[in-house]
């Protein structure tokens, strides 16, 4: 199986954040906001949205790595590192 695309690993956080913060308005979301400012969400939302990733990949995300998950950008290329992309 071949690594997934930024653009999947994008849908795939996006999915992720929509089940977190399902009235953000994701699609106006900048690559580099910064998700809590942005979403004004807290630190039970970011983990929830752990908790839906290693849902949707099966990735254990340790809470040391929560602060790779702070942007768009980051969380894209932090989940390309760990999933071989």
């Amino acid at each position: 199986m071949s690594a997934p695309s930024d653009a999947e690993l994008r849908r795939l956080l996006l999915a992720a954040l929509g089940q977190v913060a399902p009235e953000a308005d994701l699609a106006a979301l900048r690559p580099g906001a910064v998700l809590r400012d942005e979403l004004e969400i807290d630190s039970i939302d970011v983990l929830n949205l752990a908790i839906a990733l290693h849902d949707a990949t099966g990735l254990d995300i340790p809470e040391r790595d929560y602060a790779e998950l702070a942007t768009l950008e980051r969380g894209v290329a932090y989940l390309r590192r760990r999933l071989g992309g």
